[in-house]
């Protein structure tokens, strides 16, 4: 009987023993042959089979990264995707496919690395890392996993974040076209009325100017369906303010689906970079946002012109005031300018009574969104009924 026990115990002291080798060999494989060392194994073999033995042959093996000391980065994507800059490859697999030459030949590699223009982290050296999807990494690739998630229109586009960290102060860059088409909507709908962006701007609304370094954890995703991410709060939000923020006091703008992409993709590349000026496509002259002419006496009449009370107390984000130069974004009430005309003929009393006693809409606003004082009611009155005047004559002008 006890030697039957001894005999058991002996084959379990060796299974364990067995186990315990064959754990440490496969540990000692893995340290010994990375991730790496295979894609470049594989890699030798593509070229053979494809571009012959004789280049296969020349291929230095090891781990190779691009250093630029202007950027402070390091990026050893180049040991995986080692046929980057070969001809002959354009249509192989990722990672051995060549770079489009035509993006390399203005940002060389030397010059740009890797990972500012695609995402992930630089320095590591096996996929998960390197794509960035590990937790405290937050410049994941650019790539297919995060279009899974985000679900963009088009594949690519977002890199086109990445673009504008270069061309941030540019109007058009090309092949950024959904970065361009936000930056026009951003100009036409007035979004600085209520927003600072680059340092110039309202006070209403947030601060834009650093939007795309905000964490994931500062939003709240209570009312977003599906995947929830921070991409999917700014588009929905965009589609529908206060759906997402029952607080906010941002209209409905009518965006679609292209518009509230577009707008996230720029939104989500303002960040806070320092880079060297000459990364700028125009150097020193492209570090500001500068208005135009017509930008400067626009913004200078919605703020300091006979309209400013209207301004500052947000009424302009659904009304205009077209003679005091006042151009609402969402444009979702009537232009004030004839309000005292107007508030009679739809509702049966002056504006003086339904500025002290409004209905419908207006009751809530000025309710909750937008408190007056009975002086600032007066204001209101006395203010409006200038614009009238002004109304007036124009209308008078115009058939004369």
């Amino acid at each position: 009987m006890e030697k039957e026990k001894l005999k058991k115990d002996v084959i379990a002291i060796y299974a364990v023993a067995v186990i315990g080798l064959i754990v440490t060999l496969i540990v000692y494989v893995g340290y010994f042959t990375p991730e790496w060392k295979m894609y470049q194994s594989e890699f030798k073999k593509y070229v053979k089979q494809k571009l012959g033995e004789e280049k296969a042959k020349g291929i230095e093996t090891g781990i190779k990264q691009i250093y630029v000391k202007e950027l402070r980065r390091v990026d050893r994507c180049i040991t995986c995707h080692m046929g980057y800059e070969w001809k002959g490859l354009e249509n192989a697999p990722n990672p051995f496919k060549t770079h489009p030459k035509e993006i390399l030949d203005k940002h060389p590699v030397s010059k740009y690395g890797c990972t500012i223009c695609h995402g992930g982290q630089g320095y590591a050296l096996n996929k998960e890392e390197a794509h960035g999807f590990i937790e405290h990494w937050e410049e994941p690739l650019l790539g297919k996993e995060l279009e899974d998630l985000y679900r963009p229109p088009d594949r690519k586009v977002l890199m086109q974040m990445n673009c504008n960290i270069c061309h941030r102060y540019d109007t058009l860059t090309a092949g950024a076209d959904y970065i361009n088409y936000a930056k026009k909507l951003v100009k036409e709908k007035g979004c600085r009325a209520c927003h600072k962006i680059n340092g110039r701007g309202g006070v209403i609304g947030p601060d834009l100017t650093y939007e795309g370094d905000k964490a994931p954890e500062q939003f709240d995703y209570a009312r977003i369906g599906g995947r929830k991410s921070v991409f999917a709060w700014h588009v929905a939000h965009f589609k529908n303010p206060k759906m997402v923020s029952p607080e906010s006091i941002m209209p409905e703008m009518g965006f679609g689906s292209r518009e509230a992409i577009a707008l996230t993709l720029l939104m989500l590349s303002w960040k806070k970079v320092h880079l060297p000026p000459e990364y700028y496509p125009q150097s020193y002259t492209a570090l500001a946002d500068l208005p135009t002419p017509e930008e400067i006496e626009k913004e200078r009449q919605m703020r300091e012109g006979e309209g400013a009370f209207f301004v500052n107390k947000g009424c302009f984000v659904c009304h205009s005031i077209s003679v005091f130069g006042i151009e609402s974004a969402a444009k979702i009430g009537p232009d004030l300018s004839n309000a005292v005309e107007d508030v009679p003929s739809r509702f049966g009393k002056t504006l003086e009574n339904f500025i002290k006693e409004p209905t419908g809409t207006m009751a809530i606003v000025l309710g909750s969104q937008i408190t007056l004082t009975d002086e600032e009611k007066a204001t209101v009155v006395q203010l409006l009924t200038k614009a009238y005047e002004k109304y007036r004559k124009q209308q008078l002008t115009s058939k004369h």
